[in-house]
């Protein structure tokens, strides 16, 4: 169908990709229902992907006078978190709220110190072959681990079941926030600019690699053994942190950053729609190992769709896939020179991948856009790179042969309501997705 109801009226795509304004005035019938609409009280439609499935996706739609939040800082928005149990609860976020806002120094063990850090552990001094797991709590390490044990108690923030958190306006969102949706259901999230936490304290491991590496924590988002979550009209970016503008030590980019979302641990029946994410490198992951006890709990869930997303300049991980039945349809993939792949096939994936769109630069193949980790049959069908209709998979065998993919998942998505025409969704979707965009 080519429109969308709201309280009984008909709203065209046109309409609802132009912005707020243009939907108040679109809106025939009367004046005061239209103004009366809430969007903190919308639940997702039925059959919009796979977390319409079953008991479906409400959030904290019921909520009561009493457990409707409005919050302005980090400190408030973790006391209505926590406030009213599993109550239905709303909560309204109003401008940026910056969980880190005293900055990294603030959360600094006493004592540590970085330049410290990079004396002791350089490669010159430590060597490659040792981590750093058995140094002691007085050491730079133990420091360090210190530190970002105090990071971790301070940006993480858990979501509990039936709340919906919504962004006010055009401009509400979270900086430095991780936002932590674990073992509960019935979650919505809508309408916010996230941009990345960074870590303040990564930690070096030497034995990372020939030549060592840094690794880092916190997710943006984290959708962990949780059931029925909707993130919809989101941005998800680096920010004023890009990869880019990091520095190097012992050879190797200081990396700040994880993912901006992952969904593992059991995590199912989730859609993410109308969101952007960009600025990126390891993107998106849905199921987070290979190993024969967390599959255990895997497979059968990581029930995932993505339709109506910008995947613009990010490196990778579009998603990266293991065991889950995931759908990505009318999406939009806008590549630069950093690009890697987009779609990771994974240990017993079961993607299927179609009527999107994607736009790469000159000198970057489509045979790129899927990358094999694991043998697992996709579907990847009416795709278009550039405007061209493109078979995924054949061009991919054809350039990588040692990488041979298979085709046909083995399912066939039913939980799909508007699918857009291949060709129509670049504009439809650089149009309308991204926060900023819910009224």
């Amino acid at each position: 169908m080519n429109a969308q109801t709201w309280h009984g009226h008909v709203i065209t795509r046109a309409m609802a990709v132009a912005g707020c304004a243009a939907l108040v005035l679109a809106v025939t019938g009367p004046t005061a229902q239209a103004k009366g609409h809430d969007a903190a009280r919308d639940t997702l439609a039925t059959g919009d992907g796979w977390a319409s499935d079953g008991t479906g996706t409400t959030g904290g739609a019921a909520a009561d006078a009493a457990h409707v939040h409005t919050v302005t800082d980090w400190a408030g928005f973790k006391a209505a978190l926590a406030a009213g149990g599993t109550a239905p609860k709303i909560i309204k976020v109003k401008g940026t709220i910056d969980a880190v806002s005293e900055g990294c120094d603030s959360l600094a063990a006493p004592g540590y110190d970085f330049d410290a850090y990079l004396a002791k552990y350089s490669p010159e001094a430590w060597g490659l072959d040792t981590d750093l797991s058995a140094e002691p709590a007085d050491s730079p390490e133990g420091l360090r681990r210190v530190s970002a044990a105090n990071q971790d108690q301070t940006i993480k923030a858990n979501v509990p079941a039936n709340t919906t958190i919504i962004g006010v306006g055009k401009n509400a969102g979270f900086k430095g926030a991780s936002l932590q949706i674990k073992a509960v259901d019935n979650v919505i999230v809508r309408n916010l600019t996230f941009e990345s936490p960074i870590d303040c304290f990564p930690q070096w491991d030497p034995t990372d690699g020939d030549k060592g590496n840094w690794n880092s924590e916190y997710d943006t988002a984290v959708v962990y053994g949780s059931t029925h979550v909707w993130l919809d009209h989101n941005t998800f970016t680096d920010g004023s942190h890009p990869d880019s503008a990091a520095p190097t030590y012992f050879g190797m980019l200081y990396q700040q950053h994880d993912g901006e979302l992952d969904i593992v641990r059991g995590a199912n029946y989730v859609t993410a729609s109308w969101n952007v994410f960009t600025e990126h490198d390891k993107t998106i992951l849905i199921g987070n190992s290979d190993s024969e006890s967390t599959a255990a709990g895997d497979r059968g869930k990581l029930k995932v769709t993505f339709h109506h997303n910008l995947f613009s300049d990010l490196v990778e991980r579009a998603p990266r896939v293991r065991f889950g039945q995931v759908d990505s349809y009318n999406n939009h993939f806008v590549a630069n020179d950093d690009y890697a792949y987009s779609f990771g096939i994974g240990k017993e994936s079961q993607l299927v991948a179609e009527h999107n769109a994607f736009t790469l630069p000159a000198g970057i193949s489509a045979a790129k856009v899927l990358k094999r980790w694991n043998v697992s049959p996709l579907t990847a069908a009416d795709n278009y790179v550039n405007g061209k209709l493109t078979d995924l998979i054949a061009v991919h065998n054809a350039e990588i042969p040692a990488e041979t993919l298979e085709s046909g998942a083995g399912w066939t998505p039913t939980l799909r309501t508007q699918v857009d025409p291949a060709r129509k969704v670049p504009g439809i979707v650089d149009r309308g997705a991204g926060a900023g965009r819910v009224c």
